[in-house]
């Protein structure tokens, strides 16, 4: 009886360990730029600049011509400017973002999700994750939660040794919006963990970010809408007029 008994108990705590390793889901399928109907126009007047421009745009149907929503609002970038993201690159680019770079990512991304530290507000209908002691933003290029925020306590596989303890951030990421650079699928090495977040300042560059005035970010979150599909456009002002014909841009 009492080798049942162990058995049964062995079977038990496997099963229970193996409820515990759990995988990264598959990517997401990305829904095209063509199908957006809400979009955040950022440039920069180079490639090395860490101050730009923003502006929201809107349509009522992927037909239809964009129309500005707001006026344009400064913006911050990463420390070393930006980089053009491998798939949204044109052919003549050779060089693109990588891990650790200071570039932000230049093309166009999804937003895909918004956080903040505290419990959701009324008025964002978009996705919501609140930050949590645990919460975390894996940059560990051998991990296979790289690139995907997690809960250190829920993931199930700590595989990674370098992430983003993102409520210790503090003020900048009291509000924040997942871009989703890097995502489908997540190449490792090419960069992560990219944000709309508070600014800390209009000359205060991020590690590759955009970042704003805390009430700029708030109206976004509360226009943000997940039936609308919006994107970041982001890079600089002379890429942004070569394509904005071919990829049908807002005019800014």
């Amino acid at each position: 009886m009492k080798i049942i008994y162990c058995f049964v108990s062995s079977l038990l705590a496997i099963s229970a360990l193996s409820a515990q390793v759990k995988k990264p889901l598959p990517p997401p399928v990305k829904i095209p730029f063509a199908e957006s109907l809400q979009a955040i126009a950022v440039t920069t007047p180079d490639q090395t600049s860490i101050t730009g421009t923003a502006q929201l745009f809107e349509r009522k149907a992927v037909n239809a011509k964009w129309k500005a929503v707001d006026k344009p609002f400064p913006v911050v970038v990463g420390r070393s400017g930006v980089a053009w993201a491998r798939d949204s690159a044109p052919e003549t680019v050779s060089q693109f973002k990588a891990e650790g770079d200071g570039k932000s990512p230049a093309g166009m991304f999804p937003l895909t999700f918004a956080f903040g530290t505290s419990v959701k507000p009324e008025q964002v209908t978009v996705p919501y994750t609140r930050l949590e002691q645990y919460t975390e933003c894996v940059d560990d290029v051998k991990s296979s939660h790289y690139n995907t925020i997690v809960d250190r306590m829920k993931v199930g596989n700590f595989d990674w040794k370098s992430s983003e303890k993102m409520l210790a951030v503090g003020a900048p990421y009291d509000i924040g919006v997942f871009v989703a650079y890097n995502s489908y699928p997540v190449n490792r090495g090419a960069g992560s963990c990219i944000f709309l977040h508070v600014w800390n300042g209009p000359t205060s560059p991020t590690s590759g970010c955009t970042a704003m005035d805390r009430l700029k970010l708030e109206r976004i979150l509360t226009w943000l809408e997940p039936k609308s599909n919006p994107y970041l456009v982001q890079m600089t002002e002379q890429d942004y007029r070569s394509m904005a014909k071919k990829w049908n841009l807002p005019k800014i």
